[in-house]
């Protein structure tokens, strides 16, 4: 009886779980629902296999069941599959490597109470990123990591005691950087134009919103605002942009693909992998929430999700070729106009700084 009880109620879960993320209610627990959706497809997926075993097949709520669970499963799998080797790349990878032409960038989630710097330190000696961002950084922190500025010359850094410091180190030159906050003064983004080695100029833009959870903020307002805001700004035909962090938010969000469609960017992942970022202490409660998008003028030389560095997130890295004839072979994103209008409402109802992105010069 407790058996039955057990899977009758992991049939109604099921639904719950798989459908609520796709209303557009903002509230934490509800978008939060987006972030677990290998796990729900496994739990869906389990469901399905015993249900008709236990309960059988006969009767039309029996067979109603089934058809429900059978539907949930087949959704949840079109939101994941995309992050598998079994889907189309939306980043080609690059055929002939050119070292003048790459960029390694590596993004770190530090976890601001964690100590073991040595660990971030080995890892970014070893791994000699072009750029390197730190998140979560405090003074204590920005102190440990300053050891490596003699190989770094150009940083950008605002270590913050809440959560939301960043500090930002880059081999290349940095030209107009800034640190700006667009739409929660507490949490800050940097943004630059950075020079190549072969000479080229693209956008760099540093995002960490805060994401929609009980401690932080009760929607998701604040977060997809600033998302979406920085990728209104963009425009992949005048400008190469590479957009890196913790987004706190997983890419199969509706948010993440809006923005993927406002701004014209291209996801590594999809195609290739999971690369779950997050929590590095639990590897059944998994999802990526750390990521590099970059415009459709770049091919991708490798993604790699790093060591352990006694944080709650992997860090991961990313090396990008700029491969300009890419373009013919990307299909870039497209907003229509009922995208451009939500992301709109979306951005105003937050309050966004819009005019923040502005330089004397124009956008970045």
């Amino acid at each position: 009886m407790v058996y039955d009880l057990i899977w009758i109620l992991c049939a109604g879960l099921v639904p719950l779980l798989t459908l609520l993320p796709l209303l557009r209610l903002q509230v934490w627990w509800v978008r939060g629902l987006e972030f677990p959706a290998l796990q729900i497809t496994a739990l869906s997926g389990v469901v399905l296999l015993i249900y008709p075993l236990v309960f059988g097949v006969q009767g039309p709520l029996n067979s109603a069941v089934i058809a429900l669970l059978a539907g949930c499963s087949l959704l949840q799998v079109s939101r994941i599959i995309r992050y598998t080797p079994l889907f189309p790349k939306q980043i080609q990878t690059a055929r002939q490597l050119r070292p003048k032409d790459q960029l390694t960038v590596l993004v770190a989630n530090v976890l601001t109470p964690n100590r073991s710097v040595d660990r971030l330190l080995d890892l970014v000696h070893a791994q000699k990123p072009d750029i390197f961002l730190a998140v979560e950084t405090d003074d204590w922190w920005q102190a440990q990591l300053d050891v490596i500025s003699p190989d770094y010359p150009y940083r950008v850094q605002q270590p913050l005691d809440n959560l939301y410091g960043m500090s930002l180190f880059s081999r290349l030159e940095l030209r107009d950087p800034r640190i700006l906050h667009l739409v929660e003064e507490n949490v800050p983004s940097i943004h630059a134009s950075v020079v190549m080695p072969n000479g080229h100029l693209f956008a760099l833009h540093c995002l960490h919103p805060a994401p929609p959870s009980p401690t932080e903020n009760e929607t998701s307002v604040e977060r997809d605002a600033e998302l979406l805001l920085v990728a209104k700004t963009l425009d992949p035909q005048v400008q190469s942009v590479v957009l890196m962090g913790d987004l706190n938010d997983v890419p199969w969000s509706q948010t993440i693909r809006l923005f993927q469609k406002i701004g014209g960017l291209l996801d590594p992942r999809v195609g290739r992998g999971f690369f779950s970022s997050f929590h590095a202490n639990y590897p059944l409660l998994r999802w990526p929430l750390d990521h590099v998008f970059c415009t459709s003028d770049f091919t991708l030389v490798s993604f790699e999700r790093l060591g352990n560095i006694g944080s709650d997130h992997f860090p991961i890295q990313v090396c990008l070729q700029h491969t300009p004839r890419a373009q013919t072979l990307h299909r870039d994103p497209i907003a229509n106009e009922k995208d451009l209008n939500l992301a709109q409402v979306k951005i105003e109802t937050a309050g966004a700084d819009e005019q923040a992105l502005e330089s004397k010069s124009g956008p970045l």
